[in-house]
C-alpha cells in the first residue's frame, strides 16, 4: 500500500473515531463552513450557500482602496464616472439588475434591490419572447449585433452629468493699500456698470472692470475724515459714501461730482444700503436712518432697537423689508413703514454683520455671527421661524446668494481666513477658497453674478470665479475673463 495514501487514510480515521464533542469544538473553530469540511483526500467547495449578488458587490468594493471607494460614491471625476458606470453594465448583464440611467448603482436603494433578488446562480437561461415594434426611444434595435441588453444601452446612451469645478486661485489680485482690517466695516461694492469702490483710508477709488482703469473719486482728508463705508444704487450710478465724523455722502460716479452730503448721525457710518431713491445709513450711535435723496435732508425716519452699533444692513430683494445686525448680536427685521423692528432673532452669540436675503425663495433670510458665535443661520420672515444653522468653526464677515442657483457664498475671519461656498438647503460645501492672510471683511458679487471680491487686512482685492449661469465644464465668457489672471 502506497504511504501517502496510508497516512490520509489514518486520518480519516482517526477523525471518524473523535467524541462528538472534540468534533463540535473544531467545527466551531473552523466557523462550520460547509467549504472547510473535508471529505476524504479531496477537497470539494460547497457552493450551494453562495449568493453571487453579494459575492460580486462586496469584490466590486474591496478590490479598491477605501479613498477609491470614496470616490467611486461620489463620482467626482471622470475615471469615477466610468468605474460607476462600467459596474452597473456588469450588474446589468450578469446579474439582471436592471439599473436605468434614472437611478444611482452605488445607491442604497439600488444595493438593496440587487442583494434582494433571488439567487439562482450566476448563469440563467430564459426563454425570450417575441419583441415589441422597435421603438428608437425605449428599444434595441432588432437587427443590432451588440450582447448587451436594453437597459444597459440606455445606460450608455444617457447624458452624464457634468462635474461643478471651481478654481482655488483666484483669476486677479489687486493691491489695495490701506484697506482698513475693521470689522464693522463696508468698504467694497461692486455697480450694475461693472465699477468697483473701494474705500481706502480717505479716499474712494472706482475700478473698471471693462478697462481697468482707476480714477479717485474723492479725498476726505481735506476734512480730517476717512471712509467708513461705500454703497451703489441699484442702478449703478450714485455712490454714497459713510464717513468717520457721521456724515453720509451721494456723489455722482460719472461727474465725480457730489450731490449732497447727510447729517444726522453722530458716530461713524458703517452700513449703508439703497431700497430705490431711499437710502438707509447705520451707525455707531445705534440709530439706522431712512432718507430720500430726492427730498429734504429733514424728511427722516429713524430706526431705533438696537443697543450697541449696527453693523450690517440689507433690503429684501422685493423692497418692502430691511434686515439689520449688530454688536448686541441682535438681528431685526423693518417695515417699510413702522418705527419698530417687526421681528427680532437672538440666537446669535456675537455681532451679526453678514447678512443676506435670498433671490430665490421669498422670505428666506440667511446671517452670520462673529468670533464667539461662527454660525450660519437660516430664517423665514414670513413666519418668524428659524429654519437651519451650522457652525463654520470661525467668525463670519459676509454673505452674499448666487443670482443663478440656490447656493451662497461666505467669508471667515478667525481663525481661518477662508471663503466657503455652500449648497442650499442642504448645507453642504461645494468650495473652499484660501489666499488671504488676513480675515476676509469685504465681499462683493459682479454684476453677472458670476464672480466675487475679496478684501482683507493684508491689503489685496482678490477676485474669484465662483459662481455660473449654466451648469457646464466651459469656463464662463464672463466680460471679468478678459482681465489678467495673475498680477
Amino acid at each position: 500500500m502506497d504511504q501517502d495514501y496510508e497516512r490520509r487514510l489514518l486520518r480519516q480515521i482517526n477523525h471518524q473515531n473523535l467524541p462528538a464533542e472534540s468534533r463540535l469544538s473544531k467545527c466551531l473553530g473552523a466557523a462550520c463552513s460547509p467549504a472547510s469540511v473535508k471529505s476524504g483526500d479531496r477537497f470539494i467547495p460547497t457552493r450551494a450557500g453562495s449568493n453571487w449578488s453579494i459575492n460580486f458587490h462586496y469584490a466590486n468594493e474591496n478590490c479598491r482602496s477605501p479613498a477609491q471607494n470614496h470616490k467611486a460614491k461620489d463620482a467626482s471625476s471622470d475615471s469615477s464616472k466610468d468605474a460607476v458606470a462600467y459596474a452597473a453594465l456588469l450588474r446589468n448583464e450578469l446579474l439582471g439588475a436592471g439599473i436605468e440611467p434614472g437611478g444611482d448603482p452605488h445607491s442604497d436603494d439600488r444595493r438593496h434591490a440587487v442583494l434582494a433578488q433571488d439567487s439562482h446562480g450566476l448563469f440563467r437561461y430564459t426563454v425570450h419572447t417575441k419583441r415589441v415594434p422597435f421603438d428608437s426611444d425605449n428599444e434595441v434595435s432588432p437587427y443590432s449585433l451588440s450582447p448587451l441588453s436594453n437597459k444597459s444601452h440606455k445606460l450608455l446612451r444617457s447624458p452624464r452629468k457634468p462635474a461643478r469645478k471651481i478654481s482655488k486661485i483666484p483669476f486677479k489680485v489687486l493691491d489695495a493699500p490701506e484697506l482698513q482690517d475693521d470689522f464693522y466695516l463696508n468698504l467694497v461694492d461692486w455697480s450694475a456698470g461693472n465699477l468697483l469702490s473701494v474705500g481706502l483710508g480717505a479716499c474712494v477709488y472706482l475700478w473698471s472692470a471693462c478697462t481697468s482703469q482707476v480714477t479717485r473719486l474723492c479725498d476726505l482728508s481735506v476734512d480730517g475724515d476717512s471712509v467708513t463705508s461705500v454703497c451703489w444704487n441699484e442702478r449703478g450710478s450714485l455712490v454714497a459714501v459713510g464717513t468717520h465724523k457721521g456724515y453720509v455722502q451721494i456723489w455722482d460716479a460719472a461727474g465725480g461730482r457730489k450731490l449732497t452730503c447727510l447729517e444726522g448721525h453722530s458716530a461713524r457710518v458703517g452700513a449703508l444700503a439703497w431700497n430705490g431713491e431711499q437710502l438707509s445709513s447705520g451707525s455707531r450711535d445705534r440709530v439706522i436712518l431712512q432718507r430720500d435723496v430726492r427730498t429734504p435732508p429733514s424728511a427722516e425716519r429713524r430706526l431705533q432697537g438696537h443697543r450697541q452699533e449696527v453693523c450690517g444692513l440689507k433690503w429684501s430683494p422685493d423692497h418692502q423689508h430691511l434686515a439689520s445686525g449688530g454688536n448686541d448680536n441682535k438681528l431685526l427685521v423693518w417695515n417699510s413703514s413702522s418705527l419698530v423692528p417687526v421681528q427680532q432673532y437672538s440666537d446669535h452669540l456675537a455681532a451679526v454683520k453678514a447678512i443676506a436675503w435670498s433671490p430665490h425663495q421669498h422670505g428666506l433670510l440667511a446671517s452670520g455671527g462673529g468670533t464667539a458665535d461662527r454660525c450660519l443661520r437660516f430664517w423665514n420672515t414670513l413666519t418668524g421661524q428659524a429654519l437651519q444653522s451650522t457652525d463654520t468653526g470661525s467668525q463670519v464677515c459676509n454673505l452674499a446668494w448666487s443670482k443663478h442657483a440656490n447656493e451662497l457664498v461666505s467669508t471667515h475671519g478667525y481663525s481661518q481666513n477662508q471663503i466657503l461656498v455652500w449648497k442650499y438647503p442642504s448645507l453642504t460645501q461645494v468650495a473652499k477658497l484660501t489666499g488671504h492672510s488676513y480675515r476676509v471683511l469685504y465681499l462683493a458679487v459682479s454684476p453677472d453674478g458670476e464672480a466675487i471680491v475679496t478684501g482683507a487686512g493684508d491689503e489685496t482685492l482678490r477676485f474669484w470665479s465662483v459662481f455660473s449661469k449654466t451648469r457646464c465644464t466651459k469656463e464662463s465668457k464672463s466680460v471679468l475673463n478678459l482681465f489678467t489672471r495673475i498680477r
